[in-house]
């Protein structure tokens, strides 16, 4: 079997496509023949070694948590799924031909290989901090960084629940955003003074690490309105950094039922061969994204 592997920390460089010996479905987990998985940004942060302290790491190491894929192997005391069912989930080292997942559901209907492996870790995540940051039905979400996975997973997320959503993003994504249902913006000078033309925020999620912390805590008035996935440093301010997942299988769940009723769509903005799977933790890493990135296999 081939997967990417890195020995050591550092850049896109130390990615290899190596051939590794077959994972197996371990008692309660499953595995599948993958077909595509996401690209998430915690991917080359965990190559890089941003984490290395917090969640020590032997090397080498395979990469990738979320994955689609077909059924090959089922795990003790798994019930309610066969070998064929077509699956998305998050699991281990899913930049590969098999993987191993230890949360999964069927895929919805009408949802493609590479569209469904863009969405478990973004929509914990994107469940996650809503619920963190603790807006309500009828309050106002403004997002950095709203044009990425979890961005596009938050806006629509929000809006189904009756959350008023500011999005900022580069000039080039705002059309996107405004088809969203988000109010939108630009970054750059007087990017604060816009967002407040835009409306009273009550609470902030920092999604690209961009360095916006203290202009977020100017803007909602309050340390702990604000949350952060990308900005290490966010504690020192008195924001909470959010790292720890929830339930995915829960997440799973809302997924499925979001997309089913038409409420959740995340485009696929570019797919890479497992070859390449440098050049998409370097094109990750850049931002600007619109939607997802996917491996095919």
């Amino acid at each position: 079997m081939k997967k990417v592997s890195f020995a050591e920390f550092g850049g896109p460089d130390v990615l290899h496509l190596i051939a590794a010996e077959e994972p197996h479905a371990g008692p309660g987990r499953i595995r599948i023949a993958v077909r595509a998985a996401g690209v998430n940004p915690v991917d080359w942060r965990i190559r890089e070694g941003q984490f290395r302290e917090a969640r020590p790491l032997d090397l080498p190491a395979g990469v990738g948590l979320d994955a689609a894929g077909v059924v090959d192997e089922v795990g003790e005391g798994v019930e309610g799924v066969e070998v064929g069912d077509r699956v998305f989930g998050e699991g281990v080292d899913t930049y590969a031909e098999l993987a191993v997942l230890s949360a999964w559901a069927r895929m919805p209907e009408g949802l493609t290989f590479e569209e469904a492996a863009g969405y478990p870790s973004v929509v914990e995540t994107a469940l996650r901090v809503i619920r963190e940051s603790g807006v309500r039905p009828g309050q106002t979400l403004l997002v950095s960084g709203a044009s990425g996975g979890v961005g596009s997973a938050v806006l629509q997320i929000a809006r189904d629940r009756g959350i008023t959503v500011i999005g900022v993003a580069g000039a080039a994504n705002l059309d996107y955003l405004r088809d969203l249902g988000a109010l939108a913006t630009t970054y750059g000078d007087g990017w604060v003074e816009r967002v407040r033309a835009l409306g009273t925020v009550d609470a902030a999620l920092d999604l690209a690490g961009s360095g916006v912390i203290r202009e977020l805590v100017e803007l909602t008035g309050d340390p702990r309105r604000v949350i952060s996935i990308a900005d290490l440093g966010a504690p020192d301010l008195g924001v909470r950094f959010s790292g720890v997942a929830g339930s995915v299988p829960d997440a799973l769940a809302e997924a499925v039922d979001l997309i089913a009723r038409g409420k959740l769509h995340i485009p696929v903005e570019k797919s890479y061969a497992l070859a390449d799977a440098a050049a998409a933790h370097v094109d990750s890493q850049a931002g600007h994204t619109r939607g997802r990135r996917v491996i095919v296999i």
